[in-house]
Protein backbone atom coordinates (compact mmCIF):
# COMPACT_ATOMS: atom_id res chain seq x y z
CA UNK A 1 0.00 0.00 0.00
CA UNK A 2 1.41 3.38 -0.99
CA UNK A 3 0.51 5.67 1.88
CA UNK A 4 1.76 7.39 4.99
CA UNK A 5 2.51 5.07 7.88
CA UNK A 6 0.21 7.12 10.16
CA UNK A 7 -3.10 8.69 9.13
CA UNK A 8 -5.37 10.85 11.29
CA UNK A 9 -8.89 9.69 10.57
CA UNK A 10 -10.83 12.95 11.02
CA UNK A 11 -8.69 14.40 8.23
CA UNK A 12 -9.90 11.63 5.93
CA UNK A 13 -13.58 12.54 6.36
CA UNK A 14 -14.92 13.67 3.00
CA UNK A 15 -11.87 12.54 1.02
CA UNK A 16 -12.78 11.09 -2.38
CA UNK A 17 -12.48 7.33 -3.02
CA UNK A 18 -11.37 6.24 -6.51
CA UNK A 19 -11.39 2.88 -8.27
CA UNK A 20 -8.30 1.64 -10.18
CA UNK A 21 -9.56 3.41 -13.35
CA UNK A 22 -9.59 6.77 -11.62
CA UNK A 23 -13.38 7.01 -11.36
CA UNK A 24 -14.74 8.37 -8.10
CA UNK A 25 -16.95 5.88 -6.28
CA UNK A 26 -17.70 7.81 -3.10
CA UNK A 27 -16.27 9.70 -0.14
CA UNK A 28 -14.83 8.54 3.17
CA UNK A 29 -17.18 9.01 6.12
CA UNK A 30 -15.58 6.91 8.91
CA UNK A 31 -13.19 4.12 9.81
CA UNK A 32 -14.15 0.73 11.25
CA UNK A 33 -12.02 -0.74 14.03
CA UNK A 34 -12.38 -4.16 15.63
CA UNK A 35 -11.98 -4.39 19.39
CA UNK A 36 -9.52 -7.03 20.65
CA UNK A 37 -9.82 -9.17 23.77
CA UNK A 38 -6.28 -8.18 24.83
CA UNK A 39 -4.99 -4.71 25.75
CA UNK A 40 -3.74 -4.17 22.21
CA UNK A 41 -5.24 -1.17 20.36
CA UNK A 42 -8.24 -1.94 18.10
CA UNK A 43 -7.47 -3.25 14.64
CA UNK A 44 -8.66 -1.07 11.72
CA UNK A 45 -10.48 -3.38 9.32
CA UNK A 46 -11.75 -0.86 6.78
CA UNK A 47 -13.34 2.45 5.90
CA UNK A 48 -16.96 3.44 5.47
CA UNK A 49 -17.61 5.23 2.18
CA UNK A 50 -20.74 6.96 1.00
CA UNK A 51 -21.79 6.29 -2.58
CA UNK A 52 -23.41 9.15 -4.53
CA UNK A 53 -27.20 8.89 -4.19
CA UNK A 54 -26.86 5.42 -2.69
CA UNK A 55 -25.80 4.23 0.72
CA UNK A 56 -22.83 3.75 2.97
CA UNK A 57 -20.71 0.73 2.15
CA UNK A 58 -17.75 -1.04 3.72
CA UNK A 59 -14.31 -0.90 2.09
CA UNK A 60 -11.97 -3.55 3.43
CA UNK A 61 -8.57 -2.17 4.37
CA UNK A 62 -7.07 -4.96 2.25
CA UNK A 63 -8.75 -3.52 -0.86
CA UNK A 64 -7.17 -0.09 -0.39
CA UNK A 65 -3.91 0.50 -2.25
CA UNK A 66 -3.31 4.13 -1.33
CA UNK A 67 -4.39 6.55 1.39
CA UNK A 68 -3.41 10.18 0.90
CA UNK A 69 -4.80 13.50 2.23
CA UNK A 70 -6.56 14.08 -1.10
CA UNK A 71 -7.62 10.60 -2.22
CA UNK A 72 -8.16 6.98 -1.25
CA UNK A 73 -7.54 4.53 -4.09
CA UNK A 74 -8.95 1.02 -4.32
CA UNK A 75 -7.31 -2.00 -5.91
CA UNK A 76 -8.93 -4.22 -8.50
CA UNK A 77 -11.71 -6.60 -7.64
CA UNK A 78 -15.42 -6.58 -6.98
CA UNK A 79 -17.05 -3.91 -4.86
CA UNK A 80 -19.60 -4.91 -2.26
CA UNK A 81 -22.43 -2.36 -2.42
CA UNK A 82 -24.50 -3.82 0.38
CA UNK A 83 -25.42 -1.33 3.05
CA UNK A 84 -22.79 -1.20 5.81
CA UNK A 85 -23.92 -2.52 9.18
CA UNK A 86 -21.66 -2.38 12.20
CA UNK A 87 -20.98 -5.66 13.98
CA UNK A 88 -21.14 -5.98 17.78
CA UNK A 89 -17.37 -5.96 18.32
CA UNK A 90 -16.71 -3.08 15.93
CA UNK A 91 -16.17 0.60 16.58
CA UNK A 92 -16.97 3.52 14.25
CA UNK A 93 -14.06 5.77 15.09
CA UNK A 94 -15.42 9.22 14.23
CA UNK A 95 -19.00 8.55 15.23
CA UNK A 96 -18.17 6.96 18.57
CA UNK A 97 -14.88 8.49 19.73
CA UNK A 98 -14.88 12.16 18.74
CA UNK A 99 -15.65 14.36 21.75
CA UNK A 100 -15.33 11.37 24.10
CA UNK A 101 -14.40 12.52 27.59
CA UNK A 102 -11.19 10.72 28.53
CA UNK A 103 -8.32 10.87 31.02
CA UNK A 104 -4.61 10.69 30.30
CA UNK A 105 -2.33 8.52 32.40
CA UNK A 106 -0.87 11.75 33.80
CA UNK A 107 -4.24 12.53 35.40
CA UNK A 108 -5.26 15.29 32.98
CA UNK A 109 -8.76 15.06 31.51
CA UNK A 110 -9.95 16.23 28.11
CA UNK A 111 -11.91 15.28 25.01
CA UNK A 112 -10.88 13.37 21.90
CA UNK A 113 -10.45 15.54 18.78
CA UNK A 114 -8.85 12.98 16.45
CA UNK A 115 -7.55 9.40 16.31
CA UNK A 116 -4.66 8.13 14.20
CA UNK A 117 -4.38 4.74 12.59
CA UNK A 118 -0.99 3.26 11.82
CA UNK A 119 0.25 0.30 9.80
CA UNK A 120 2.74 -2.27 11.00
CA UNK A 121 5.42 -3.95 8.90
CA UNK A 122 3.03 -6.84 8.31
CA UNK A 123 0.48 -4.45 6.81
CA UNK A 124 -1.95 -4.57 9.73
CA UNK A 125 -3.57 -1.25 10.63
CA UNK A 126 -4.50 -0.35 14.19
CA UNK A 127 -5.50 2.70 16.17
CA UNK A 128 -2.23 4.03 17.51
CA UNK A 129 -2.43 7.66 18.64
CA UNK A 130 -5.12 9.87 20.16
CA UNK A 131 -5.30 13.66 19.99
CA UNK A 132 -6.82 14.92 23.24
CA UNK A 133 -7.73 18.54 23.95
CA UNK A 134 -7.11 19.28 27.63
CA UNK A 135 -9.96 20.85 29.58
CA UNK A 136 -9.16 24.25 31.07
CA UNK A 137 -12.44 25.22 32.72
CA UNK A 138 -12.25 28.60 30.95
CA UNK A 139 -14.54 29.43 28.03
CA UNK A 140 -12.10 31.91 26.51
CA UNK A 141 -9.07 29.63 26.39
CA UNK A 142 -8.47 26.43 24.49
CA UNK A 143 -6.68 23.70 26.37
CA UNK A 144 -3.36 22.21 25.36
CA UNK A 145 -3.53 19.52 22.66
CA UNK A 146 -1.89 16.23 23.64
CA UNK A 147 -1.02 13.58 21.04
CA UNK A 148 -0.38 10.37 22.93
CA UNK A 149 -0.31 6.62 22.41
CA UNK A 150 -3.62 4.77 22.57
CA UNK A 151 -2.69 2.90 25.76
CA UNK A 152 -2.02 6.17 27.61
CA UNK A 153 -5.68 7.18 27.41
CA UNK A 154 -8.38 5.90 29.75
CA UNK A 155 -12.01 5.79 28.74
CA UNK A 156 -11.67 4.59 25.14
CA UNK A 157 -12.66 0.96 25.65
CA UNK A 158 -16.39 1.35 26.35
CA UNK A 159 -18.68 3.36 24.13
CA UNK A 160 -20.76 5.71 26.27
CA UNK A 161 -24.12 7.29 25.56
CA UNK A 162 -23.28 10.82 26.61
CA UNK A 163 -20.74 11.81 23.97
CA UNK A 164 -20.58 15.40 22.78
CA UNK A 165 -21.28 16.42 19.22
CA UNK A 166 -19.06 19.43 18.51
CA UNK A 167 -16.16 17.59 16.87
CA UNK A 168 -18.41 15.31 14.83
CA UNK A 169 -20.30 18.37 13.60
CA UNK A 170 -16.99 19.97 12.67
CA UNK A 171 -16.15 16.92 10.55
CA UNK A 172 -19.55 17.06 8.82
CA UNK A 173 -19.95 20.83 8.52
CA UNK A 174 -18.87 21.05 4.86
CA UNK A 175 -21.33 18.38 3.70
CA UNK A 176 -24.22 19.28 1.46
CA UNK A 177 -27.56 19.09 3.30
CA UNK A 178 -28.49 15.88 1.45
CA UNK A 179 -25.19 14.21 2.43
CA UNK A 180 -25.54 15.33 6.04
CA UNK A 181 -29.09 13.96 6.05
CA UNK A 182 -27.71 10.61 4.89
CA UNK A 183 -25.10 10.71 7.64
CA UNK A 184 -27.77 11.37 10.28
CA UNK A 185 -29.74 8.35 9.11
CA UNK A 186 -26.78 6.13 9.99
CA UNK A 187 -26.70 7.30 13.61
CA UNK A 188 -28.65 5.81 16.52
CA UNK A 189 -31.84 7.78 17.23
CA UNK A 190 -30.49 9.45 20.37
CA UNK A 191 -27.23 10.47 18.68
CA UNK A 192 -29.10 11.67 15.58
CA UNK A 193 -31.39 13.88 17.68
CA UNK A 194 -28.39 15.32 19.56
CA UNK A 195 -26.68 16.15 16.29
CA UNK A 196 -29.82 17.73 14.84
CA UNK A 197 -30.41 19.82 17.96
CA UNK A 198 -26.82 21.13 17.77
CA UNK A 199 -27.28 22.49 14.22
CA UNK A 200 -28.36 26.09 13.81
CA UNK A 201 -31.94 26.72 12.67
CA UNK A 202 -31.11 27.38 9.01
CA UNK A 203 -28.83 24.36 8.65
CA UNK A 204 -31.30 22.08 10.40
CA UNK A 205 -34.11 23.35 8.16
CA UNK A 206 -32.07 22.46 5.06
CA UNK A 207 -31.23 19.00 6.43
CA UNK A 208 -34.83 18.22 7.47
CA UNK A 209 -35.95 18.90 3.90
CA UNK A 210 -33.65 16.07 2.75
CA UNK A 211 -34.80 13.46 5.29
CA UNK A 212 -37.64 10.90 5.05
CA UNK A 213 -40.90 12.09 6.60
CA UNK A 214 -40.54 9.65 9.51
CA UNK A 215 -37.15 11.06 10.51
CA UNK A 216 -38.34 14.64 10.04
CA UNK A 217 -41.21 14.08 12.45
CA UNK A 218 -39.04 12.33 15.06
CA UNK A 219 -36.39 15.06 15.03
CA UNK A 220 -39.00 17.82 15.19
CA UNK A 221 -40.72 16.06 18.10
CA UNK A 222 -37.41 15.91 20.00
CA UNK A 223 -37.09 19.71 19.90
CA UNK A 224 -38.98 21.98 22.21
CA UNK A 225 -41.96 23.53 20.44
CA UNK A 226 -40.55 27.04 20.12
CA UNK A 227 -37.32 25.70 18.57
CA UNK A 228 -39.41 23.53 16.23
CA UNK A 229 -41.40 26.60 15.16
CA UNK A 230 -38.17 28.54 14.57
CA UNK A 231 -36.84 25.76 12.32
CA UNK A 232 -40.11 25.63 10.38
CA UNK A 233 -39.76 29.37 9.75
CA UNK A 234 -36.39 28.74 8.09
CA UNK A 235 -37.80 26.08 5.76
CA UNK A 236 -39.28 26.84 2.36
CA UNK A 237 -43.05 27.20 2.84
CA UNK A 238 -43.81 24.14 0.71
CA UNK A 239 -41.30 21.99 2.64
CA UNK A 240 -42.71 23.25 5.95
CA UNK A 241 -46.23 22.45 4.78
CA UNK A 242 -45.19 18.93 3.73
CA UNK A 243 -43.67 18.33 7.17
CA UNK A 244 -46.67 19.74 9.05
CA UNK A 245 -48.94 17.51 6.98
CA UNK A 246 -47.31 14.55 8.73
CA UNK A 247 -48.43 15.84 12.15
CA UNK A 248 -51.87 15.65 13.79
CA UNK A 249 -53.97 18.82 13.16
CA UNK A 250 -53.80 19.97 16.81
CA UNK A 251 -49.98 19.86 16.72
CA UNK A 252 -50.00 21.70 13.37
CA UNK A 253 -52.04 24.50 14.93
CA UNK A 254 -49.74 24.82 17.94
CA UNK A 255 -46.60 25.13 15.80
CA UNK A 256 -48.23 27.52 13.33
CA UNK A 257 -49.34 29.75 16.20
CA UNK A 258 -45.76 29.85 17.52
CA UNK A 259 -44.39 30.90 14.12
CA UNK A 260 -44.18 34.55 13.10
CA UNK A 261 -47.45 35.46 11.29
CA UNK A 262 -45.74 36.44 8.02
CA UNK A 263 -43.92 33.09 8.00
CA UNK A 264 -46.95 31.03 9.03
CA UNK A 265 -49.47 32.57 6.61
CA UNK A 266 -48.04 31.09 3.36
CA UNK A 267 -47.71 27.71 5.07
CA UNK A 268 -51.34 27.81 6.23
CA UNK A 269 -52.39 28.63 2.67
CA UNK A 270 -50.51 25.64 1.24
CA UNK A 271 -52.06 23.32 3.80
CA UNK A 272 -55.52 24.16 2.42
CA UNK A 273 -54.87 22.64 -1.01
CA UNK A 274 -55.71 19.04 -1.83
CA UNK A 275 -52.79 16.60 -1.86
CA UNK A 276 -51.34 15.85 -5.29
CA UNK A 277 -52.37 19.17 -6.85
CA UNK A 278 -50.32 22.15 -8.02
CA UNK A 279 -51.47 24.06 -4.96
CA UNK A 280 -50.04 21.44 -2.60
CA UNK A 281 -46.61 21.08 -4.27
CA UNK A 282 -45.87 24.65 -5.35
CA UNK A 283 -43.62 27.19 -3.71
CA UNK A 284 -45.52 30.31 -2.71
CA UNK A 285 -42.43 32.52 -2.97
CA UNK A 286 -41.25 32.61 -6.61
CA UNK A 287 -39.41 35.61 -8.06
CA UNK A 288 -42.10 38.19 -8.91
CA UNK A 289 -41.54 41.63 -10.42
CA UNK A 290 -43.79 44.30 -11.97
CA UNK A 291 -43.86 44.94 -15.73
CA UNK A 292 -42.02 48.27 -15.35
CA UNK A 293 -39.01 46.61 -13.67
CA UNK A 294 -35.88 46.47 -15.81
CA UNK A 295 -33.92 43.47 -17.02
CA UNK A 296 -31.04 44.62 -14.81
CA UNK A 297 -33.31 44.57 -11.75
CA UNK A 298 -34.50 41.07 -12.61
CA UNK A 299 -30.95 39.76 -13.01
CA UNK A 300 -29.94 41.33 -9.71
CA UNK A 301 -32.88 39.63 -8.01
CA UNK A 302 -32.14 36.11 -9.25
CA UNK A 303 -28.51 36.49 -8.18
CA UNK A 304 -29.59 36.57 -4.54
CA UNK A 305 -27.87 33.69 -2.74
CA UNK A 306 -30.92 32.43 -0.85
CA UNK A 307 -32.88 31.79 -4.06
CA UNK A 308 -32.55 28.19 -5.26
CA UNK A 309 -31.47 27.51 -8.88
CA UNK A 310 -34.88 26.10 -9.81
CA UNK A 311 -36.70 29.19 -8.49
CA UNK A 312 -34.15 31.58 -10.04
CA UNK A 313 -34.61 30.06 -13.49
CA UNK A 314 -37.82 32.01 -14.10
CA UNK A 315 -39.00 35.53 -13.31
CA UNK A 316 -42.77 35.98 -13.13
CA UNK A 317 -44.36 39.30 -14.02
CA UNK A 318 -47.59 40.49 -12.40
CA UNK A 319 -49.48 43.60 -11.40
CA UNK A 320 -49.25 44.81 -7.82
CA UNK A 321 -49.38 43.52 -5.16
CA UNK A 322 -46.24 41.48 -5.78
CA UNK A 323 -46.64 39.01 -2.91
CA UNK A 324 -48.81 35.98 -3.52
CA UNK A 325 -51.64 36.15 -4.34
CA UNK A 326 -50.54 38.93 -6.68
CA UNK A 327 -52.47 41.20 -8.96
CA UNK A 328 -53.20 39.98 -12.47
CA UNK A 329 -50.59 37.55 -13.79
CA UNK A 330 -48.97 38.81 -17.03
CA UNK A 331 -46.32 36.27 -18.01
CA UNK A 332 -42.79 35.07 -17.34
CA UNK A 333 -39.21 35.57 -18.49
CA UNK A 334 -36.57 32.82 -18.41
CA UNK A 335 -33.18 33.88 -17.09
CA UNK A 336 -31.52 33.02 -20.43
CA UNK A 337 -33.84 35.51 -22.15
CA UNK A 338 -32.87 38.12 -19.57
CA UNK A 339 -29.18 37.56 -20.36
CA UNK A 340 -29.83 38.30 -24.05
CA UNK A 341 -31.74 41.56 -23.54
CA UNK A 342 -30.38 45.09 -22.92
CA UNK A 343 -30.23 45.75 -19.16
CA UNK A 344 -32.40 48.89 -19.42
CA UNK A 345 -35.29 47.15 -21.22
CA UNK A 346 -38.54 46.67 -19.29
CA UNK A 347 -39.84 43.22 -18.38
CA UNK A 348 -43.28 44.10 -19.76
CA UNK A 349 -41.80 44.10 -23.26
CA UNK A 350 -40.18 40.66 -23.11
CA UNK A 351 -42.59 38.52 -21.09
CA UNK A 352 -43.80 35.23 -22.55
CA UNK A 353 -47.48 34.40 -22.04
CA UNK A 354 -48.17 31.80 -24.74
CA UNK A 355 -48.06 28.89 -22.24
CA UNK A 356 -51.16 28.52 -20.12
CA UNK A 357 -50.38 28.64 -16.39
CA UNK A 358 -51.28 25.83 -14.02
CA UNK A 359 -54.24 26.14 -11.69
CA UNK A 360 -54.15 25.24 -8.01
CA UNK A 361 -56.27 22.15 -8.73
CA UNK A 362 -54.12 20.82 -11.63
CA UNK A 363 -53.16 17.22 -10.73
CA UNK A 364 -49.53 16.11 -10.53
CA UNK A 365 -49.57 13.85 -13.66
CA UNK A 366 -50.81 16.79 -15.74
CA UNK A 367 -48.14 19.05 -14.25
CA UNK A 368 -45.44 16.53 -15.12
CA UNK A 369 -46.74 16.13 -18.67
CA UNK A 370 -46.88 19.86 -19.34
CA UNK A 371 -43.47 20.61 -17.87
CA UNK A 372 -41.95 17.83 -19.98
CA UNK A 373 -43.80 19.00 -23.10
CA UNK A 374 -42.52 22.57 -22.84
CA UNK A 375 -39.11 21.76 -21.25
CA UNK A 376 -39.95 23.98 -18.30
CA UNK A 377 -37.91 24.22 -15.11
CA UNK A 378 -40.80 25.97 -13.36
CA UNK A 379 -44.39 26.89 -14.19
CA UNK A 380 -46.71 29.55 -12.76
CA UNK A 381 -49.76 28.62 -10.71
CA UNK A 382 -52.77 30.95 -10.73
CA UNK A 383 -56.13 31.01 -8.99
CA UNK A 384 -59.55 31.42 -10.60
CA UNK A 385 -59.02 35.20 -10.75
CA UNK A 386 -55.76 34.81 -12.69
CA UNK A 387 -53.69 35.94 -9.72
CA UNK A 388 -50.26 34.34 -9.31
CA UNK A 389 -50.27 32.22 -6.14
CA UNK A 390 -47.03 30.31 -6.63
CA UNK A 391 -44.86 28.26 -8.98
CA UNK A 392 -44.20 24.55 -9.37
CA UNK A 393 -40.50 23.81 -9.89
CA UNK A 394 -38.93 20.68 -11.30
CA UNK A 395 -37.58 19.68 -7.88
CA UNK A 396 -41.13 19.91 -6.48
CA UNK A 397 -42.31 17.53 -9.21
CA UNK A 398 -39.48 15.07 -8.57
CA UNK A 399 -40.06 15.08 -4.80
CA UNK A 400 -43.71 14.18 -5.23
CA UNK A 401 -43.33 11.81 -8.21
CA UNK A 402 -40.74 9.48 -6.68
CA UNK A 403 -41.86 6.74 -4.26
CA UNK A 404 -42.75 8.11 -0.85
CA UNK A 405 -39.78 6.39 0.80
CA UNK A 406 -37.17 7.41 -1.78
CA UNK A 407 -35.18 9.36 0.82
CA UNK A 408 -35.11 6.40 3.20
CA UNK A 409 -31.71 4.75 2.98
CA UNK A 410 -33.12 1.52 4.39
CA UNK A 411 -35.62 1.29 1.53
CA UNK A 412 -33.15 2.02 -1.25
CA UNK A 413 -31.38 -0.75 -3.09
CA UNK A 414 -28.24 -0.19 -5.18
CA UNK A 415 -28.60 -0.43 -8.95
CA UNK A 416 -26.77 -3.12 -10.85
CA UNK A 417 -23.62 -2.25 -12.79
CA UNK A 418 -22.79 -3.35 -16.29
CA UNK A 419 -20.02 -5.66 -15.12
CA UNK A 420 -22.20 -7.34 -12.52
CA UNK A 421 -19.90 -6.62 -9.58
CA UNK A 422 -22.53 -5.98 -6.93
CA UNK A 423 -22.32 -9.32 -5.22
CA UNK A 424 -18.67 -9.32 -4.28
CA UNK A 425 -17.89 -9.43 -0.57
CA UNK A 426 -15.08 -7.26 0.76
CA UNK A 427 -15.33 -8.53 4.31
Amino acid sequence: MSTSNRVYIARLAGVAVFDPNGDQVGRVRDAVARMRPTQRPPEVVGLVAEMPMRRRIFLSINRITSIDPDAVVLGSGTLNLRRFEKRPNELLVLQELLDRRVQLDTGQSGSVVDVAMESSRSGEWSLSRVAVREQTGRLTRRGHLHQVDWDRVRGLGVVGDNRGTANLLAVLEDMRPADLANALQDLPDTRRNEMAAALDDERLADVLSELPERDQVEILAALDRQRAADVLEEMEPDDAADLLNELPPPEQDVLLDLMEPDEADPVRQLLRYASGTAGSVMTSEPVILPPDATVAEALARIREEQISPAVAAQVFVARAPLTTPTGRYLGMAHFQRLLREPPADLLGGIVVNDIDPLHTSTPLPEITRRMATYDMVSMPVVDRNNRLVGAVTVDDVLDHSLPRDWRDRDAASPPATDDGTLDGDDE
